[in-house]
């Protein structure tokens, strides 16, 4: 449980480390952007998870709670 509440801290404040949305926060990348990597493959390692993560919230409306995490975190 105690991981979980990390990796969604971790995730609220992980920001795209490359490419056209550099410094951009994982859960404000455009949607496009998210289905884009879904066909293409996410990265490997913890990026990747996040980013998988992000594209089920988006998909499910939930970004606003990511974004509480941050403003709470």
């Amino acid at each position: 449980m105690i991981e979980d509440k990390q990796f969604l801290i971790d995730l609220a404040k992980m920001k795209m480390p490359f490419g056209k949305y550099k410094g951009t926060f994982l859960i404000d990348l455009p949607e496009h952007y998210i289905v884009w990597y879904k066909t293409k493959g996410f990265p490997n390692g913890k990026l990747g998870k996040q980013m998988e993560l992000v594209y089920e919230l988006q998909l499910n409306g939930l970004e606003d709670m990511i974004r509480e995490i941050r403003r709470k975190f």
